[in-house]
């Protein structure tokens, strides 16, 4: 956690300010997938509590029509040696095409009209549709959950902020592999790119975008 000291330096450099909650809110669940998601593996973690609270974002965003997305990074063969980023993250290379490492985590059961992502790198965005796809849904705002904090989740967040999306970053729905840099870069994402918020005030502002929608008060 930052020092009162280190907030006063962000604040009086103006950073800090709230981000946008928009009328035309996405989820996007970065790489919940297997390979990330099961402790057993060299490359995963134990996101259960992660994956159980951006369930309960799903349960609200999905009966409400809100766009639901998902990313998984995966390789063929030939492309194993040809990445930078996979000799410095050699075990990344795990992640080919087709293995059980690359699918979405069971648990969050992606529909037929949600879609999956494939990605080559850190980014949702780098060298994908994200954007595009997002644009074509007239999304406003993007809730990003997934793994890993440091990693996948906040070259999605900078990103998704270049791409002029304004974004939240539920803390209990990202998971990382360890506490420190989990902790630092949220403190950083939510002083120059994001609101970090909770779970809880996620569902609120959900159950307030499906309640309008419906018509209820």
């Amino acid at each position: 956690m930052a020092e009162a000291g280190e907030l006063d330096i962000y604040r009086s450099a103006g950073f800090g300010q709230s981000a946008r909650r928009g009328e035309r809110p996405a989820i996007v669940a970065v790489d919940f997938t297997h390979g990330f998601t099961d402790p057993a593996l060299p490359t995963g973690l134990d996101a259960s509590g992660q994956i159980a609270e951006t369930l309960s974002l799903l349960a609200i965003a999905r009966p409400a029509g809100i766009p639901v997305l998902f990313t998984t990074i995966s390789y063929g063969p030939g492309e194993i040696s040809a990445l930078p980023w996979l000799r410095k993250s050699a075990g990344m290379a795990a992640l080919l095409d087709g293995s059980r490492l690359v699918e979405v985590d069971g648990r969050l059961a992606p529909r037929p009209d949600e879609p999956v992502i494939v990605k080559k790198g850190a980014s949702a965005f780098h060298g994908t549709n994200l954007a595009f796809l997002l644009a074509g849904l007239r999304v406003d705002t993007v809730i990003i959950t997934g793994a890993t904090t440091s990693g996948c989740v906040r070259a999605s967040v900078v990103d998704a902020v270049q791409s002029g999306f304004d974004v939240l970053v539920p803390r209990d729905c990202v998971a990382d592999r360890a506490q420190a840099p989990h902790e630092a870069n949220l403190f950083d994402m939510q002083q120059k790119y994001v609101d970090v918020i909770t779970s809880e005030e996620a569902r609120s502002y959900l159950g307030a975008v499906a309640a309008k929608r419906s018509g209820r008060p």
